[in-house]
């Protein structure tokens, strides 16, 4: 065609937006050409004329990358966000609060370090790093872009070089890093509260230790303070963190009792020492300082050294793989197994050993720390002693059956 200053005018009239009111009609009409070429003549549900003339740019807008090819699910959601925003500042006379998605979550993280605990909010700040890395130049965008898509690719890129259940946290931390930005009105609905967490089928299962690997643990590390440390797990059934930064301060020796608030979930514990835990605190080096740590150097190390400390315990037991850094042919796409044994099956061994003495629900339950709103209406507050009766029930891991 030969282009002709007509030909031309012609062109851009074809393709222009318009806005129309029909008379009786209460809105503003918008006319512009769709991607095929025709010509749409669409309700803006705009009084105002100024909000009814940003709408429909964000149409013609949106309608023209679509005939230029260039018109993506992210693309279309930017074009449609701006246009909402030019909409709010036309009818406001003000601009709608933007920020980017890096600095939301770091404005988020910061309000979580008010009220959570500084493990917890170590492994959000993870979570966020991890996240805003594989987003790439994406991070610096409006917080508004961020896409269903977006997080269930790096859920699925995190179920590769992690496990399934690092993943699914990651998962988790989005959906209430990004409700607070719904909450504020910074985005109009939450994108990873669409995005399922990964089924745990196909991973090995966590399980309890038996009596024989336990005597094989103890054996491996009596000469550390792993044996300590293990001695709790079984007889207290308490997690590796809150037993590992116990100090003499928490310990009564007069009422024979251990006292804590568990970090994961803020519960003041009182639990009774067994024969085996009261033997083993005698025997230790006294000390003049109460806030001195039973376990001075797990009590120092993060909770990845503590636990790859207790898997070198595993495999010195005969019970775990030594772990290699050897290439295994398969890349870093494969997801890292998840052990069987761990110091967290000391919390299952506890279990299994109360309910085989015959330990009601409850009362395992109060012991464990395992708590269920609808278990706990069932009974009231135990005491010290309903718990040590319980406990005295456990089998002796220290000795050989004979």
């Amino acid at each position: 065609m030969l282009l002709t200053p007509l030909n031309v005018m012609l062109y851009v009239m074809q393709f222009m937006a318009s806005i129309h009111r029909q008379p009786g009609r209460p809105f503003f009409f918008c006319s512009f050409t769709t991607p095929d070429g025709k010509r749409r003549f669409k309700s803006t549900k705009a009084t105002e004329k100024k909000q009814a003339l940003e709408i429909c740019r964000a149409w013609a807008k949106a309608a023209k990358l679509g005939r230029d090819g260039k018109l993506t699910p992210d693309v279309a959601r930017e074009v449609i966000g701006r246009g909402v925003a030019d909409v709010f500042a036309a009818a406001n006379r003000e601009d709608m609060p933007v920020t980017s998605i890096r600095a939301w979550c770091k404005a988020w993280l910061e309000s979580k370090q008010i009220e959570a605990e500084p493990s917890t909010t170590m492994r959000y700040k993870y979570v966020l790093e991890r996240f805003t890395a594989f987003l790439g130049a994406k991070a610096d965008r409006d917080v508004a872009a961020v896409t269903i898509a977006d997080v269930g690719r790096f859920r699925d890129a995190q179920a590769k070089i992690y496990s399934r259940s690092t993943a699914n946290l990651g998962v988790k931390v989005l959906r209430a890093c990004f409700n607070a930005a719904y909450k504020q009105a910074l985005v109009t609905s939450n994108p990873a509260s669409a995005v399922d967490t990964l089924r745990q089928r196909g991973e090995s299962k966590r399980r309890p230790f038996t009596m024989a690997e336990l005597r094989r643990v103890l054996d491996a590390c009596v000469d550390s303070e792993w044996r300590g440390l293990v001695l709790f797990g079984i007889y207290t059934g308490q997690r590796l963190g809150d037993l590992s930064r116990l100090t003499w301060r928490a310990l009564d020796m007069d009422a024979n009792t251990v006292a804590f608030t568990t970090q994961k979930t803020g519960r003041r514990v009182v639990l009774p020492l067994v024969k085996h835990l009261r033997e083993y605190l005698l025997a230790l080096p006294s000390t003049d300082d109460p806030d001195a740590y039973l376990f001075p150097k797990a009590a120092k190390a993060n909770p990845s050294h503590r636990s790859d400390g207790f898997y070198r315990v595993l495999v010195a037991a005969g019970l775990a793989e030594p772990r290699t850094h050897a290439p295994t042919g398969k890349g870093r796409c494969v997801s890292r197994p998840v052990a069987e044994l761990s110091f967290h099956s000391l919390r299952h061994t506890a279990t299994t050993f109360l309910k085989a003495a015959g330990v009601s629900d409850s009362v395992a339950m109060e012991i464990i720390g395992h708590e269920s709103a609808a278990v706990s209406r069932g009974y009231t507050h135990l005491s010290t002693e309903d718990l040590r009766r319980a406990m005295e029930k456990l089998p002796d891991v220290t000795t050989e059956e004979k």
